[in-house]
């Protein structure tokens, strides 16, 4: 910045002369050794409009160059990097990490007003140790749930590339390869993120980033406790094979009196009892979304009783988060439910009538050639007669139906009064006597004499 020695004397005792920058991880680049370009008073800063000592580096390869924007002060009153204006510990946005902590800090606008703050700020700074920030953010909680979710806990270097080539997007880039910008095409020209005012930023007001990442944060998963004050178990998932019994304690204890651990090696999961509902509550509250053990994030739920197992399966498209899911266009539905038949019909397959006695038929074989027809049992002696074999009996003057010695029984008559009695049906029969067919005296080949028959 050119300036005379002599000129503005006053104001020059207040401008910052630093030896190395404030960066994040990101601005700083992937490569640990960087070289960087250092000029004293190169210019002002964007906030508070003081000179103070320009650095100038390149991230890495195929990377633009970057510069600090801000000075010193600014960004220890902020804890943030001089450069892309982020916070230092979660990588957020100055609004969004605000919002998260519940502060308010008033820094003021106005040229006098801001000077007067900057002096402030700068005796407290030196009065400090330098680990912690100052000011209202030095007085805010440690942490916030919010911000643990939405915390970057690597770096962005993608965030370090070189600028789109205006020249490329009008067709008149000549550089080909050897040009420093990107030759892609631009985004929506308007998308709220590329409108981004440096003030904005650091202030924590109208920041389109900042409104991005807390829609985000509002519309995150919540572990809300079960209904049934009885459950005191947390499901713990994502272990892999590596994580012990003793380290999962080391962890929940601090919360409360464990019951029992038990580690699933096959679901690669553990079931934490603990002893009060209160303890549950708070382990819950603490590590949902925000619990790692060695380098692996865990995921944290509530346990399950067996009747919220059952309704759970009862749920049709509805997730464990309360989401529901769209059904899939193409699929065919479920099928409805059969007809429950009535009980005061009974099956009547053969359409007969209520009054009608069931004809019951005896069905036999045709006897083969040679082999006589016996008779059946229970036939009296004095209607059997013996025919040569192929032939039938003539029919009797009496009426009577004469037997004939062949294989199988004849076919009878249910109202003939010569047929035999016709056997009860099995679920009439008494228990005890007849247990296989071969002891039936009415069937084939049995002997009545054995079951006990007349």
């Amino acid at each position: 910045m050119a300036t005379s020695l002599g000129s503005n004397t006053y104001n020059r005792q207040n401008w910052e002369d630093s030896d190395f920058p404030i960066l994040c991880q990101t601005c700083l680049g992937e490569n640990p050794y960087i070289r960087m370009t250092k000029e004293k008073y190169g210019k002002e800063c964007k906030i508070c409009a003081r000179p103070f000592t320009v650095f100038r580096w390149c991230p890495g390869v195929r990377m633009r160059f970057k510069k600090t924007e801000v000075c010193q002060t600014c960004s220890k009153m902020k804890n943030v990097c001089q450069t892309c204006l982020l916070d230092l510990e979660y990588g957020l946005p100055i609004q969004v990490r605000d919002t998260g902590l519940a502060v308010k800090d008033e820094v003021p606008k106005s040229d006098v007003n801001k000077e007067y703050y900057t002096q402030n700020m700068e005796r407290e700074i030196s009065n400090s140790d330098g680990t912690r920030p100052v000011g209202a953010l030095g007085k805010a909680p440690g942490s916030s749930d919010m911000l643990l979710k939405l915390a970057r806990t690597t770096p962005y270097y993608k965030r370090n590339r070189p600028h789109i080539c205006s020249f490329w997007v009008k067709g008149e880039c000549r550089r080909g390869e050897e040009c420093p910008y990107r030759h892609e095409k631009p985004t929506d020209p308007d998308d709220p993120l590329a409108d981004q005012n440096i003030k904005d930023r650091y202030y924590g007001i109208n920041d389109p980033v900042a409104d991005k990442l807390l829609k985000r944060a509002s519309a995150m998963p919540r572990l809300d406790p079960p209904e049934d004050k009885s459950i005191t178990t947390l499901y713990v998932g994502g272990l892999g094979e590596t994580i012990t019994d003793s380290e999962i304690r080391n962890h929940f204890y601090q919360f409360g009196e464990i019951r029992t651990i038990t580690i699933v090696q096959r679901q690669q999961c553990a079931f934490i009892q603990f002893a009060t509902r209160q303890a549950a509550e708070m382990a819950a509250e603490k590590s949902f979304n925000k619990l790692i053990i060695n380098g692996r994030r865990l995921n944290v739920k509530w346990g399950r009783s067996q009747a919220a197992r059952g309704k759970e399966r009862d749920k049709d498209g509805v997730t464990e988060s309360g989401i529901r899911l769209e059904p899939v266009p193409g699929l065919p539905g479920a099928l409805p439910p059969p007809p429950m038949p009535d009980d005061d019909t009974s099956a009547n397959y053969f359409n007969l009538g209520p009054n009608s006695a069931p004809a019951i038929m005896n069905l036999g074989l045709p006897p083969p050639p040679g082999v006589a027809m016996p008779p059946p049992p229970g036939t009296p002696p004095s209607i059997l007669r013996i025919l040569p074999s192929g032939k039938m009996p003539a029919p009797s003057t009496d009426g009577a139906h004469r037997l004939c010695a062949g294989f199988g029984p004849p076919i009878y008559n249910s109202m003939d009064p010569m047929a035999p009695p016709m056997p009860p049906p099995m679920g009439m029969r008494p228990p005890g006597q007849v247990h296989y067919p071969s002891q039936d005296p009415h069937r084939m080949g049995a002997h009545a004499s054995r079951h006990g028959g007349p």
